[in-house]
């Protein structure tokens, strides 16, 4: 049993928005995910995808991503990414009903591996697009849903936490943020993080140990979309 995280698959069966047009690593990424999941992940493993797993806009254009990612081996764990439009707040209960058994949703919540609590949430980070005012709205709701989870999983026992976002848990140029500082807080173990394309942008925030935590890039087209080994 081993513990695996990926992020970005960025599927597309149902909407045409091919990711090929984005970088020649992209060309047939859907395939090439599905060679190297099924030769590295056992039905016994846990995966935690960091978001961004479809363009489809509504369940309807979602549905038959969400399905390829049900029918991988392994559990799976969905975090939302800026892209999952498919998915809001009010929908995490909803979607885990819908596909109880073959996927999990994280979002005010949390999961168990052995002894460790899986928290996270979407998160935020500031790429130049925001009001100073929208960007503390918006970094101020993803840390109370952050602070959610790991009270949960404090209420339910852990005292060991891995935590996943999907923004990089720093914007560029930053040495601490409120979500790494609650990484701290908490005691986390790991972090880890998608969202990040391109050689250009794999090093916006950490990566390795920064104050005792060792932070992961997992988006898919950095781990060569293969899943990434988090813990054995």
């Amino acid at each position: 049993m081993s513990l695996y995280a990926i992020g970005d698959l960025h599927l597309s069966f149902t909407v045409d928005k091919p990711m090929s047009i984005y970088g020649r690593e992209w060309e047939n990424h859907v395939a090439k995910i599905e060679k190297n999941w099924k030769k590295r992940i056992r039905e016994q493993d846990t995966v935690v995808l960091t978001g961004d797993h479809s363009w489809g806009r509504n369940m309807d254009e979602c549905r038959a991503d969400l399905d390829f990612i049900a029918s991988l081996p392994g559990q799976k764990i969905l975090l939302r990414g800026n892209h999952d439009m498919f998915w809001d707040a009010k929908k995490t209960c909803q979607l885990n009903d819908l596909y109880q058994g073959s996927l999990s949703f994280l979002q005010n919540n949390y999961y168990m591996y052995g002894e460790y609590a899986l928290v996270g949430t979407k998160g935020y980070c500031y790429e130049g697009r925001d009001t100073p005012e929208q960007y503390e709205k918006l970094v101020k709701r993803e840390l109370e849903r952050l602070r959610i989870s790991f009270e949960l999983a404090v209420a339910g026992g852990f005292r060991k936490f891995i935590m996943f976002l999907h923004y990089p848990p720093t914007s560029i140029g930053e040495m601490e943020s409120v979500f790494t500082r609650t990484a701290e807080e908490y005691g986390a173990s790991q972090v880890v993080y998608s969202h990040c394309h391109g050689a250009a942008r794999y090093q916006d925030s950490f990566q390795g140990e920064v104050n005792g935590i060792e932070y992961s890039l997992v988006s898919s087209d950095y781990l060569k979309f293969k899943p990434g080994l988090i813990l054995e």
